[in-house]
């Protein structure tokens, strides 16, 4: 270990993650108490409709979302590093473009669809106005420029302030509402406002970073020019957009489904259960967003960013089991103590789930080296056979069994993902003196 911290790269790697892991940890103690309210404060029904109507907006967002801070990631920072500013503005003009464009599809595609799907999903019609007004955060939701610009400058400690922000209204508004006995309409708002405040806080922060850095511009929207002169550019953002509007709708996706088969009350235990399960792995999340934009500015055909690749999954497969101890023990008087003994049914899917939980974080490195390496096609396909393999299972299992059902259906995509992106993985590692070193590499 201490050879490991020798490499500078690695200790950056870790320094960034621990940025994250600050503004992580003050969120989801927040997070918890906003949940904690929320599921006191209504019935499971309703907690449950609450849940439904959050789902569907960051769904549908996430089914049309652009990677762009992925984008601006592989292709702002080489730019910077030559000090090429007109080269930097083409990838955040082109990506401000993109998230616009997505924005509006997703809130136009959200509106239209909601009263022909909220019957399915569990929404009600009497509350089918609030899911009308949630969907306009669908714009917001969708934006990742302005991560992209905070990441490639940098500036993780601006991140990590800001993933405070949201937790932070909702457990204020969620004390409020509880305490004010202002029912569903004030957790509605609450969540509502918190969403908004969060997003528009980093479009802020990466709007004062970029006058800091005298980059007049950089946030003008650019479609065709961009696209010429970035090569690639509109290869890369189409392919990494399916990979991730597929995996990244799963969460979401997911308590839809078991809403409509099981009810609102059981979408709600899946979301305690899956929240838990989130803040648990947080630290390989954490650990990615830092690790990517490093590996990019060293050389793929090179043995270090492949080796630094194993030592963090390392590092994170090692938490993944302390976090699986964890939860064994404390997860059940938790969740009692925090949303009240109604839920403890969440308790045995929570501990379900976390058994892949070590999977899921000693696999995290495979997706940033497959998009190092230009092989982001490969990753699409892992993610689609991934996804697609947990829908089936997820209508399959829940029938079988029920709620339990859910989390067994869970752990089986992430296997099924972990594998799926091994494979290529360790083609690319072979090839690996193939790979041109540069951020506008060929698509593989």
């Amino acid at each position: 270990m201490k050879h490991w911290f020798a490499d500078g790269v690695f200790r950056t790697i870790v320094r960034n993650a621990s940025f994250l892991g600050s503004g992580k940890l003050v969120g989801a103690l927040l997070g918890l108490v906003a949940l904690a309210c929320a599921g006191r404060g209504m019935s499971a029904a309703l907690f449950g409709t609450l849940v439904l109507i959050h789902s569907y907006a960051n769904g549908v967002g996430g089914l049309v979302k652009f990677q762009t801070w992925q984008f601006i990631v592989r292709y702002g920072a080489p730019a910077l590093g030559r000090d090429d500013r007109d080269a930097f503005r083409d990838v955040t003009g082109f990506a401000v473009a993109l998230d616009l464009a997505s924005g509006c599809v997703g809130l136009i595609g959200g509106l239209a669809l909601l009263p022909l799907l909220a019957g399915w999903f569990g929404i009600g019609r009497a509350d089918l106005p609030w899911a009308l007004v949630y969907c306009t955060l669908i714009p917001t939701m969708t934006a990742a420029t302005p991560t992209g610009i905070l990441r490639v400058l940098d500036r993780f400690d601006q991140i990590a302030v800001q993933q405070a922000v949201t937790p932070l209204i909702r457990a204020v508004g969620g004390v409020i509402s509880f305490a004010g006995h202002l029912g569903f309409p004030g957790f509605v708002v609450t969540w509502y406002v918190a969403d908004l405040a969060g997003d528009l806080c980093l479009w802020l922060m990466a709007v004062r970073e970029l006058r800091r850095r005298d980059m007049p511009g950089a946030l003008v929207p650019r479609f065709a020019g961009p696209g010429r002169r970035l090569g690639g550019a509109w290869n890369f953002v189409v392919t990494t957009n399916i990979a991730h509007s597929v995996w990244s709708a799963w969460g979401p996706v997911s308590n839809l489904i078991v809403g409509a088969m099981l009810g609102p009350a059981s979408a709600g235990l899946f979301k305690i259960a899956a929240t838990f399960f989130d803040s648990a792995s947080k630290p390989a999340d954490l650990l990615s967003r830092s690790f990517y934009p490093e590996i990019m500015r060293l050389d793929p055909a090179s043995r270090h960013p492949w080796l630094l690749a194993v030592r963090s999954g390392l590092i994170a497969g090692a938490m993944g089991f302390l976090i699986l101890l964890l939860v064994v023990i404390g997860g059940e008087p938790l969740i009692g103590l925090v949303f009240g003994k109604r839920y403890l049914e969440a308790y045995d899917l929570l501990r379900l789930m976390t058994v892949s939980l070590v999977v899921s974080m000693a696999s995290f490195p495979f997706e940033s080296l497959l998009y190092m390496a230009g092989r982001q096609r490969a990753a699409l396909v892992a993610e689609a056979l991934a996804a697609l393999g947990y829908a089936g299972l997820l209508f399959a299992m829940i029938h079988l069994f029920g709620l339990l059902g859910a989390g067994m259906a869970y752990i089986a995509g992430v296997l099924l993902k972990a594998v799926a992106m091994l494979i290529p993985t360790l083609a690319a590692y072979r090839k690996r003196e193939a790979i041109p070193w540069s951020a506008q590499q060929a698509v593989a």
